[in-house]
């Protein structure tokens, strides 16, 4: 199997923790690099806010200590310095924790905003092989919750971690300068919120992965059950559907009141551990102020701090949920992002500026992944103009051979070649010109019926897009909607019939006038009246161009001026319709069948 061909690994197959650790890394730094201006701006603003805030006590102890004695004795002036200073540094500290969070939501919103591009526009570049087996659920899932957890760290989780820490160290080299003794006591009580954080940590990281793992899950189940919704109410699947999704809700929901459960010890061992510590200091300190060793300011002083010290302690340990959380995303976004497509641009694209339109497979052979040849080897001319069709059994290869020729897939082995240019060397853009599929889901986007038919060539003017759908036979039926062409067609074509979107994509493609039209059967969801209409706009779009027609109604084939019969990757008949019905061979036979059915026999 060639590079080409080869099937990416889903994200996090075969690899280990380092590699997936440094794929992650290396995202985040990417993404990092762009604001790290406004990062560093954002650490300052964080260091001053903090240092203002631990001012506080210390201005407290001086304020009694000095300023109150001083005011007894007739000098107001050290109390009101020490007034003005307390209400200074509270401004300064509210200031800058006002500025910290408008930095640090600056600079994540523009994370994210890079990180939602980059997804996006990445998962629209992989191949059509990624996401046949990459499900739509799980595409969602990293635009949506794994977005929001990485938003819900950036947005105050790494600055609380950052003013978290430096409250702490800021606030024990204040008490430890006020009086070393306080300190200790602080230093002992240090020990058991360790090790209850790092008890919480653990705890908490297989609990959030777990509740990831079930939100994900519960993600991919609601979309993947509204987008066949139309399959489980025809089978009347509701309640075994329902009752699927109950149980992976019911698993997520398990999940959270795990990490509730886990985090209501932590928050209640840390208000334990912290009034402790506040009375132990109020005990040694209060016997040092009787025996005249401490005076009362830095006792007040002290007991502040020890109060302060383990409300950032919960933090940290609430932002290790954030942490484990956007990890488990970023691990998830990264591996996305490291999806190669399997069909890679050309590196010295060919032009193809004035398309013919002759097709040719030489010696191709293909299969799906690692899997059996489809096409064991197929070697196919069309010539320019003509029109083939192709039949045979499900499962034949037919729908194959329209893939490799829209360059969904590249071959195994030999060429798809279009004007003699090498579907793999030519330019993008102009293949994409160049060739056009109609398929049967005849998929419209939400917008007006005009928007729809515009897709096949952005810009089309009014009248353009009117003589497209009157040359499909469509242009009546869109006038009679209520809005005629600015009808909303809402997503998925839903106010449309699958006839009436069918015909929509007729159109579309007549206006984007390409040199080789594939059909794969796209009259399939045509009624018999639909497709009578259809079938003279029909013989207008193939006019001129080349075309594969891939069907099982002969209706359509019989216009072809050549027919491929198809068995198990194998051209096993080929001529015009009329040759092969006279030669009665697997064509005659579906022939024959199709003429009983049109006489009702």
């Amino acid at each position: 199997m060639t590079a080409a061909t080869a099937v990416a690994p889903a994200p996090g197959a075969d690899e280990d923790a380092g590699e997936v650790r440094g794929r992650s890394l290396a995202l985040l730094r990417s993404l990092l690099r762009p604001v790290a201006r406004r990062a560093a701006l954002t650490a300052v603003v964080v260091v001053v806010a903090q240092l203002a805030l631990v001012a506080g006590p210390a201005l407290v102890a001086i304020g009694i200590d000095r300023g109150i004695p001083a005011l007894r004795d007739g000098d107001a002036a050290p109390a009101l310095l020490v007034a003005g200073g307390y209400a200074l540094t509270a401004l300064v500290a509210g200031l800058f924790t006002a500025a910290t969070v408008r930095l640090a939501a600056t600079v994540s919103q523009a994370v994210l905003l890079d990180l939602r591009r980059r997804v996006f526009r990445h998962t629209q570049r992989l191949s059509l092989e990624f996401h046949e087996r990459y499900t739509s659920g799980r595409i969602i899932s990293r635009q949506t919750s794994d977005l929001e957890a990485l938003r819900e760290l950036l947005d105050g989780g790494v600055t609380t971690l950052a003013a978290s820490g430096l409250a702490m160290v800021f606030t024990a080299a204040g008490l430890a300068l006020l009086d070393w003794r306080s300190g200790l006591v602080l230093l002992v009580a240090v020990v058991p919120g360790v090790v209850l954080t790092r008890w919480f940590q653990r705890r908490s990281q297989a609990q959030y992965r777990r509740s990831r793992t079930a939100a994900a899950r519960v993600i991919v189940r609601f979309v993947e059950t509204m987008t066949g919704v139309r399959a489980v109410q025809a089978f009347r699947r509701e309640a075994q559907v329902a009752g699927v999704y109950e149980a992976e809700a019911e698993e997520y929901r398990a999940a959270n009141a795990e990490a509730i459960r886990v985090n209501g010890v932590f928050d209640t061992g840390l208000v334990l551990i912290g009034n402790v510590t506040v009375a132990a200091v109020l005990l040694v300190g209060g016997l040092r102020v009787l025996d005249g060793g401490l005076e009362v300011g830095v006792l007040v002083a002290a007991v502040l701090y020890a109060r302060r010290f383990f409300a950032p302690l919960a933090q940290i340990g609430m932002f290790y949920n954030s942490f484990q959380s956007a990890t488990a995303a970023l691990e998830k976004l990264s591996g996305l992002l490291a999806q190669e497509p399997t069909v890679p641009d050309p590196t010295r694209p060919v032009r193809l500026e004035q398309p013919r339109g002759d097709v040719c497979f030489d010696g191709v052979e293909f299969g799906y992944g690692d899997g059996p040849s489809v096409l064991p080897r197929l070697d196919l001319h069309v010539p320019a103009g003509q029109t083939v069709a192709l039949v045979g059994e499900t499962g034949a290869g037919k729908s194959t051979v329209a893939k490799l020729l829209a360059r969904f897939y590249d071959p195994r082995s030999g060429a798809v070649r279009v004007d003699g240019v090498d579907l793999r060397d030519a330019e993008p853009t102009d293949l994409r010109a160049a060739m056009v599929m109609v398929t049967q889901e005849a998929y419209l986007f939400s917008g007006s019926v005009a928007a729809n038919i515009a897709l096949g060539r952005p810009g089309a003017s009014p009248a353009q897009i009117e003589r497209a759908a009157r040359a499909v036979g469509v242009h009546d039926l869109i006038a009679a909607l209520p809005d005629g062409y600015d009808t909303d067609v809402d997503t998925r074509g839903v106010r449309l019939s699958a006839g009436q979107r069918q015909l929509v994509s007729f159109a579309r493609a007549f206006l984007a006038d390409p040199a080789v039209l594939v059909l794969d059967e796209a009259t399939s969801s045509l009624d018999i009246p639909g497709e009578q209409l259809v079938q003279e706009g029909l013989r207008t779009l193939l006019t001129g161009r080349t075309a594969v027609v891939i069907a099982h109604r002969l209706s359509t084939v019989m216009h072809a001026d050549r027919v491929l019969v198809v068995d198990a990757g194998r051209v096993v008949e080929d001529g015009s319709p009329d040759e092969l019905v006279a030669a009665g061979g697997r064509f005659a036979e579906l022939h024959a069948e199709w003429q009983r059915s049109l006489h009702g026999e």
